[in-house]
């Protein structure tokens, strides 16, 4: 309840803040919030406003899951598994600094200019992200659960299910969070061009046409897509991951 309402007292903060930059700027490309609220209204009753976030949403939940699926498995065994490690280790060294988003043409070159391409690249990026972060927690599991373990006879599939993946599941979800923000941010940018739906489209569209107002729509949908994103694994990591709340 404490975090609802500060949260909520931290948007009317930045509400407050809008509408007073507003007022003080007196420009067309700064309208006042409750007409951009009032804009939002009338673009989700008619309905395309909420074509387009279903789109971006879909776009950016495939790439996310795409990511955790090849990343969760293979960063558990690369930290576990130090023959594995040592071996992979300078791929993931070489690989993970590259901005990976200048390989946007090459990837609409192979897959297309459909969902495939926007899909693929948030995957990539966002792979490397949860990837690191899943074999340096992996790495770091002390080694004595381990032999309490294999003391009890369990199977190396059961360390993994019982010491490995809890171990390292509330550090594979913050990464997980963190990587939201990059996420949407990729999707942005993909939505950009070589595409008429999603709301990075909607924003471009309105930054040509001048709409000012349907632009700022556009940034307000965007921004509520990566916090809604954010808030279901904030809520799935306080609920899986009981025993590491710190408050």
């Amino acid at each position: 309840m404490d975090r609802t309402r500060d949260t909520f007292f931290a948007l009317l903060v930045l509400v407050g803040l809008w509408e007073i930059c507003a007022l003080l700027l007196d420009s067309m490309a700064l309208p006042e919030p409750w007409i951009v609220l009032l804009d939002i209204i009338a673009a989700l009753a008619g309905g395309n406003l909420l074509d387009d976030l279903a789109i971006s949403a879909v776009r950016a939940l495939l790439g996310l899951l795409l990511a955790v699926a090849a990343a969760v498995p293979l960063g558990l065994a690369i930290g576990a598994e130090k023959p594995l490690r040592k071996r992979l280790s300078p791929f993931i060294y070489l690989l993970y600094p590259i901005p990976h988003v200048v390989l946007l043409p090459l990837i609409i070159i192979l897959f297309g200019i459909g969902n495939l391409s926007k899909i693929f690249l948030i995957a990539l990026i966002v792979f490397f992200q949860i990837l690191v972060t899943t074999r340096d927690a992996a790495t770091n599991i002390n080694r004595n659960y381990y032999y309490s373990m294999q003391t009890l006879g369990a199977s190396r599939l059961q360390v993994y299910r019982h010491v490995i993946l809890p171990a390292c599941l509330p550090k594979i979800l913050t990464a997980l969070r963190i990587s939201v923000g990059t996420s949407v941010a990729i999707l942005f940018f993909v939505e950009s061009f070589a595409t008429t739906r999603g709301l990075g489209y909607r924003i471009m569209d309105s930054w040509g046409r001048a709409d000012y107002v349907a632009l700022y729509t556009g940034i307000c949908s965007m921004a509520l897509l990566g916090f809604t994103l954010y808030l279901i694994l904030d809520r799935l990591e306080r609920r899986i991951c009981r025993w590491n709340r710190t408050g």
